[in-house]
């Protein structure tokens, strides 16, 4: 029973993120391109909110009423994301404002959700992939010990997980690798695709 009330708090958040991003670009870049290129800071901030919220709503349930007190990691990981955010935003908007910078990246139309999250104006690049893998596998690790620990008779401020000092350091400098490069990535000459010739087919008769 207690992993249904997760699992349906979980998809209530989802679908309201989804309808957010849908109709009013919650996920999204701010830029001319349609559509607008999903923001990975801005997924990435969107996963840890469900995922905490989730379990916080859970417990609030499940204990009729008790609310956890956080640990101190849990904020931490929220104020990573939440700092990430922060300046991926602010480089947008120095980007935008700046003349002397052309073909934004934010203003290229998105292409699907993983190849945005993943891909600067050139394509897929390795300090995204290393954070997004960071935060999905962090993600998944801490869904599934707030479900061990929800299981029989539970102390509402012992099920959410506590992530360790290196752990948070990991997640902490992945994302601080993906902001110092994200201010580089508009500033990079984009890419020039070599045409193809296409394949003269003879004509049978």
């Amino acid at each position: 029973m207690n992993y249904l009330i997760f699992w349906a708090t979980f998809i209530v958040l989802f679908a309201l993120v989804f309808i957010f991003d849908r109709y009013y670009f919650m996920l999204r870049d701010n830029g001319t391109a349609l559509p607008r290129p999903y923001s990975f800071s801005r997924v990435q901030l969107a996963w840890w909110t469900v995922i905490v919220l989730t379990s916080f709503i859970s417990i609030i349930i499940i204990s009729k009423g008790t609310a956890p007190t956080f640990d101190a990691s849990t904020l931490y990981l929220l104020g990573i994301s939440s700092a990430t955010t922060i300046g991926a935003t602010l480089i947008d908007v120095s980007d935008q404002t700046n003349p002397n910078i052309t073909g934004l990246a934010q203003n290229m139309p998105g292409d699907n959700f993983f190849l945005d999250i993943l891909s600067d104006k050139n394509g897929v690049n390795v300090h995204r992939f290393q954070t997004v893998v960071f935060n999905l596998v962090f993600g998944l690790w801490f869904i599934i010990n707030v479900l061990i620990n929800l299981s029989g008779h539970f102390n509402p401020d012992h099920v959410i997980p506590v992530i360790s000092a290196n752990n948070l350091i990991l997640l902490g400098v992945s994302s601080g690798v993906y902001a110092t490069l994200k201010a580089t990535e508009n500033k990079q000459t984009t890419a020039a695709t070599t045409p193809t010739t296409p394949v003269q087919t003879p004509i049978r008769g």
